[in-house]
C-alpha cells in the first residue's frame, strides 16, 4: 500500500467526495458499489470501517478519472458562450439538454436517479448528475432561466399498470411543482408519453395544468406520498401560462411512429400582460418524407460483427408462435418487422433489450432470421448526434436508456420555438 494510502482517513474521504460536488449516491456509483454503495460511504467517513487498498486507489484517483472524463466528454458545456441557464431534471441521458445546450444554453444543475444512466451522462457531457431529486433542496439547486423535465412516464403509459399520482413515479411531478414555486424560471418544458393526455379520463393532466397555472390544490397534499417541501409549497400560486401539445417524431424527419406530450410554460410575472397564445408558436412539422434505411447501418458492416443482433431461431419461432395466438384472438399483438423501405418503426421502448419484438429488421434478403437494432440505430432513431458515447454502459442498459429517452429533432424544434419567443420579447422590451 503506498503511503498516501496508508495515511488516508475518513475525513479525507469526505474531503475528496464533497469536493468534487458529489452526494454519498453518486460517489458510491462512480466507486462501482453495490446496492449498499451510500452506508459504505457513510461508514468510511464516520470511521466505523476502511476502504479495501483497491477502493482506497479508486478513490484517490477519482479526481483525476473525472477530469479526464470531462476532457474527453463530446459535449461538455462552455459556460463562457451561454446565453441563458437551465436545469435538466429527471435527465435520463441529456436528450432534452443538448437540443437546448447548442442553442446556447448553459446547464446549472442536473438530476438522474439511475446509475447507469448517469455513466452514459457523465462520459457525454463531462458532469455526474446528482440522484434522487426527493432527496435534494431546492436551496441547493442553482438560479435558472429554464427548467426542463421528462419526468417518469411509466405512472402513466400504455405499457404500464397507469395508476398516475397512486405510483410514486407519478408523484415525482410535484417535485418538478416545488421547483418551479422557489425558483421561479422564466420558461419550462415538460415531455410525457401521450396516455398523459387520456389518463383517468384527461383528471390527471388537468390537475397537472392546474398546478402549474396556479390553481389552488392543496387538498392533494393529504393523499399524496410526496417530500415535505413538495408538499409545502402545494399552495403556492405558480401562475405560469401553460399549453400542451402531442408531436410525432416521424413529422418531424425521423422515422419513428413516436407520439409524445410536451409541455410549456412561461412566466406571467416575467413576461407580463401579453398575448401568449398569438405569439408563441408551436414548431410547425416539416413533414419530410422519412425511411428506416436514413438509421440503418450497412448489412457488410454488421455481418462483421459475429451477428451478434440476429434473433435465434428458438426466439423468432416464439415470436412467431405468439403472434399466431394474438392473431386467433382478434388483436394485433406481437413482433412487428420493418425493412430499409419502411416509412418508419413503432416507437422504442425500455424493454426492447428483452427480445426486440416492437422494432424487428427484415433480413430475408439474406436468408437471415430478423435481427434486433444496433445501439447506434437506436441512437439514430432518437435523433441523437454520431458522436454520442453510447458505450459506457452494457448493450442492456443503452437499450433501456435510448428507450427511455426522447427524440432530439423533436425537441430541437421546440427549443427553437421557445427561445425564439424569449429573445422577441426581450428585444421587444428593450426597445420599449
Amino acid at each position: 500500500m503506498s503511503k498516501a494510502s496508508e495515511e488516508f482517513t475518513s475525513n479525507e474521504v469526505k474531503s475528496i467526495r464533497q469536493r468534487l460536488g458529489l452526494g454519498r449516491t453518486e460517489f458510491s456509483n462512480l466507486l462501482g458499489l453495490g446496492r449498499q454503495g451510500e452506508r459504505t460511504v457513510r461508514g468510511w467517513e464516520q470511521g466505523e470501517h476502511k476502504p479495501s487498498k483497491k477502493k482506497l486507489e479508486d478513490i484517490q484517483n477519482l479526481e483525476s478519472k473525472l477530469q479526464a472524463d470531462l476532457n474527453s466528454a463530446p459535449f461538455r458545456c462552455n459556460s463562457n458562450t451561454s446565453k441563458f441557464k437551465f436545469i435538466d431534471l429527471f435527465a435520463g441521458i441529456g436528450g432534452i439538454r443538448l437540443p437546448f445546450q447548442k442553442l446556447g444554453g448553459e446547464c446549472v444543475f442536473t438530476s438522474e436517479w439511475d446509475k447507469f444512466a448517469q455513466k452514459t451522462y457523465l462520459k457525454n457531457f463531462g458532469e455526474m448528475p446528482r440522484g434522487d431529486i426527493t432527496k435534494i433542496k431546492t436551496s441547493e439547486i442553482p438560479d435558472h432561466d429554464v427548467l426542463l423535465a421528462g419526468f417518469p412516464c411509466q405512472a402513466f403509459s400504455q405499457a404500464g399498470l397507469k395508476k398516475g399520482f397512486n405510483d410514486t413515479r407519478g408523484t415525482l411531478f410535484f417535485e418538478i411543482q416545488r421547483i418551479l414555486a422557489n425558483k421561479r424560471p422564466k420558461a419550462f418544458l415538460l415531455e410525457n408519453v401521450k396516455q398523459l393526455k387520456g389518463h383517468d379520463k384527461g383528471r390527471t393532466l388537468k390537475t397537472i395544468l392546474n398546478v402549474l397555472r396556479g390553481e389552488s390544490v392543496e387538498h392533494l397534499g393529504e393523499e399524496l406520498d410526496i417530500s415535505t417541501e413538495a408538499k409545502a409549497t402545494l399552495g403556492n400560486k405558480l401562475n405560469y401560462w401553460v399549453d400542451f401539445k402531442v408531436l410525432r417524431a416521424a413529422d418531424f424527419g425521423v422515422p419513428q411512429n413516436r407520439e409524445r406530450i410536451f409541455i410549456v410554460g412561461f412566466d406571467r410575472e416575467y413576461f407580463g400582460d401579453i398575448d401568449f397564445e398569438g405569439i408563441f408558436e408551436w414548431p410547425t412539422p416539416p413533414m419530410l418524407d422519412t425511411k428506416v434505411d436514413d438509421i440503418l447501418e450497412d448489412d457488410l458492416i454488421l455481418s462483421q460483427r459475429q451477428d451478434k443482433y440476429t434473433i435465434s431461431d428458438k426466439l423468432w419461432e416464439g415470436h412467431q408462435n405468439r403472434k399466431l395466438q394474438h392473431a386467433a384472438k382478434g388483436n394485433g399483438f406481437g413482433y412487428s418487422l420493418f425493412n430499409r423501405d419502411s416509412r418508419y418503426t413503432n416507437t422504442i421502448s425500455a424493454r426492447y433489450y428483452k427480445d426486440g419484438s416492437e422494432v424487428l429488421i427484415d433480413q430475408s434478403h439474406l436468408n437471415k432470421n430478423p435481427r434486433k437494432l444496433t445501439p447506434r440505430e437506436c441512437a439514430r432513431l432518437q435523433g441523437f448526434p454520431e458522436n454520442f458515447i453510447i458505450d459506457a454502459v452494457s448493450q442492456v442498459q443503452i437499450y433501456k436508456q435510448f428507450g427511455n429517452s426522447v427524440c432530439m429533432t423533436v425537441i430541437e424544434h421546440i427549443a427553437d420555438s421557445m427561445l425564439t419567443f424569449m429573445e422577441n420579447f426581450q428585444k421587444q422590451k428593450q426597445a420599449a
